[in-house]
C-alpha cells in the first residue's frame, strides 16, 4: 500500500478540490473539480500528470470541470454507482463496500446519502485520508437537499467509527459559520471552545481549517453529537432518539 500526497486548491468562493499524487505509480486524481484551470496549474506546477477524477456527488461545484479535464487528459472519472446519470462523464461506478485504487493506494468506498441521494465517500486508509464531499464539513454536515435526518444519521455513522487520526478533507471553507452554530447548540463544550479559537486565528491570517481530523470532529461537531446532554436539551429533546436530536439540530442549522 502507498500514501497518498495530497495537495488543496482553493476555487471558486469557498470551495476545496484535492489532488492526491501516488508517488510509487504516479498515478494522480483529482477530487470533486469545480473547475478546471486551478488544477492544470497546481499539476503544471508539480510536474504530475492527471490519470483520474474521483467525484463524491453530483453537484456542479464538484463536477463542473469534469468534462474539459476528462477531454485534456483522458483521464478515468470514478464516481457513484447510485447517481452515475448526473456525473459527467463516468466511466467506472463505485459504491458501499467497494475498494478502488488509485495506483498502489487503496480506498474503501462508503455510501453515505443524506446531502444528495447518491453520495459517496473514499477513504484512504493507509494515508489517512477521508474525501467525504460534502457530507461531513469541519463542524457541520451538508444541507439534506435529497435526503433525510433518516438517511444523513446514519450516514455519518459510517464515517464516526473510521480512526480518529482520520484526516477530514471536506469540500468547503465553512468551519467558521459552522463554529458559530455549534457554539449556540453547546456552549459548555470545552473542546468546541478550543477548536473556534485556533479556526478564528486561522481564518485571521487567511489559512484554511482543514482539514480537521475526525477525532476533532467527534469532540466538537454538533451533527456527530446528538448523544450531548446539552446539544439535547438545546433542541428540546433530553433524552431524545439520536436521529430525532439529529433532526432537531440540522433544523436549527437551517435556521440559524
Amino acid at each position: 500500500m502507498s500514501k497518498l500526497d495530497i495537495v488543496q486548491i482553493p476555487v471558486l468562493h469557498d470551495n476545496y478540490v484535492y489532488l492526491a499524487h501516488d508517488q510509487e505509480s504516479q498515478a494522480t486524481a483529482v477530487v470533486d473539480p469545480a473547475v478546471a484551470d486551478p488544477v492544470f496549474e497546481e499539476l503544471d506546477r508539480r510536474g504530475w500528470t492527471l490519470t483520474h477524477i474521483l467525484n463524491t456527488h453530483h453537484h456542479f461545484d464538484h463536477v463542473g470541470g469534469n468534462e474539459e479535464i476528462k477531454a485534456r487528459t483522458g483521464c478515468t472519472i470514478v464516481g457513484p454507482r447510485a447517481d452515475r446519470d448526473r456525473i459527467p462523464g463516468i466511466d467506472i461506478e463505485v459504491g458501499e463496500g467497494d475498494t478502488y485504487a488509485l495506483g498502489n493506494a487503496v480506498a474503501q468506498v462508503y455510501d453515505v446519502p443524506g446531502h444528495t441521494r447518491g453520495h459517496i465517500a473514499y477513504w484512504f486508509a493507509d494515508s489517512d485520508a477521508l474525501f467525504c464531499g460534502d457530507t461531513l464539513f469541519s463542524m457541520g454536515c451538508g444541507r439534506l437537499f435529497e435526503g433525510t435526518a433518516e438517511t444523513m444519521w446514519p450516514s455519518l455513522q459510517k464515517l464516526m467509527k473510521l480512526p480518529e487520526s482520520t484526516r477530514v478533507y471536506c469540500a468547503h471553507e465553512y468551519t467558521a459559520a459552522n463554529g458559530a452554530f455549534a457554539l449556540s447548540v453547546e456552549p459548555k463544550n470545552p473542546d468546541l471552545q478550543a477548536r473556534m479559537a485556533e479556526v478564528e486565528a486561522l481564518r485571521a491570517k487567511d489559512r484554511p481549517t482543514v482539514p480537521s481530523t475526525l477525532g476533532v470532529e467527534l469532540r466538537t461537531n454538533p451533527f456527530l453529537r446528538p448523544m450531548s446532554p446539552e446539544i439535547q436539551a438545546s433542541v428540546g429533546l433530553p433524552g431524545g432518539e439520536l436521529v430525532e436530536v439529529f433532526r432537531r439540530t440540522r433544523n436549527a442549522k437551517d435556521n440559524f
